[in-house]
């Protein structure tokens, strides 16, 4: 025997299967082979997207030539069971990372897995759909780029301290593009907002006194006591006025936030869209 031969035959070996990428057993076994600093022969190989039995039989056989460790992250039944029942046979050493704390999990929560292979992809990418549905509302609030209202899934109009932008960050934390206008009399409307036939648009209103002592508590926390028209009562109830007008005019479904909270009017928000888009 050379010494390459040797060598390839003292040589670590270790197949990861999967029917994903393989990501979650390859953080595990570096993790573990970190805690081998000497070991210097050894040789990874990933087989990510096995999906079918004979596919998988036959790696299962390069394993056995090879005399390599198997490891398995796969969350379908028939194909576990398949290479379990191979390894069994032959002697392969064999690891799988899925079914047994599948199985615990299921056991304790009484919760049926689904068996999706690559779950917790889908899970990154909510994540990244619900950041990039912040940064949206952010860009487009309070009306500072009317390009917002085409591409936004939602439309937020209505006075000031109607909670247009808490409301708005509380739906892009639930994935919904969020695009919101204050309404005042004397700033004209931008010419988008009279093309939004057929998306969601929302008016927020509120009882006039009650926005007079919203505003009123918001002037004091800003240290600005004096008298101003932003909280006189027939001021408010002007801007209301218009605000209706406006609602009128887009098709706006109304909700008054009098005493709401985020939460509650978040959820009529969810249940106008879902029924708008059916």
């Amino acid at each position: 025997m050379n010494e390459m031969q040797r060598r390839r035959e003292s040589t670590l070996k270790i197949f990861v299967i999967s029917d994903s990428i393989g990501e979650t057993a390859q953080r595990v076994i570096h993790a573990v082979l970190a805690q081998f600093p000497t070991l210097e022969e050894y040789e990874v190989k990933t087989f990510p997207f096995i999906d079918s039995k004979e596919g998988l039989l036959a790696i299962c056989q390069d394993a056995l030539n090879e005399k390599a460790i198997v490891v398995t992250t796969m969350v379908g039944l028939e194909l576990n069971q398949v290479c379990r029942d191979f390894c069994r046979r032959v002697g392969l050493e064999h690891i799988d990372y899925m079914t047994k704390l599948m199985g615990i999990v299921s056991n304790r929560s009484h919760i049926e897995p689904i068996y999706e292979s690559g779950s917790q992809y889908h899970l990154n990418q909510e994540y990244f759909k619900r950041v990039e549905a912040v940064e949206f509302a952010v860009r487009y609030d309070d009306g500072k780029d009317a390009k917002g209202f085409n591409t936004a899934d939602i439309v937020v109009l209505g006075v000031s301290r109607t909670s247009k932008t808490p409301l708005s960050m509380y739906l892009a934390n639930k994935s919904y593009k969020v695009a919101n206008l204050p309404l005042i009399p004397e700033v004209a409307l931008p010419h988008e907002i009279d093309a939004l036939k057929g998306k969601v648009v929302i008016g927020l209103t509120a009882n006039a006194n009650y926005l007079m002592s919203v505003r009123q508590a918001r002037l004091s926390s800003l240290g600005l006591e004096g008298v101003s028209s932003y909280v006189k009562l027939d001021r408010i109830k002007e801007e209301l006025a218009y605000a209706r007008e406006v609602f009128e005019r887009t098709g706006a479904y109304v909700i008054d936030v009098t005493n709401q909270s985020i939460e509650e009017t978040a959820q009529l928000v969810i249940e106008y869209q879902k029924e708008f888009n059916q």
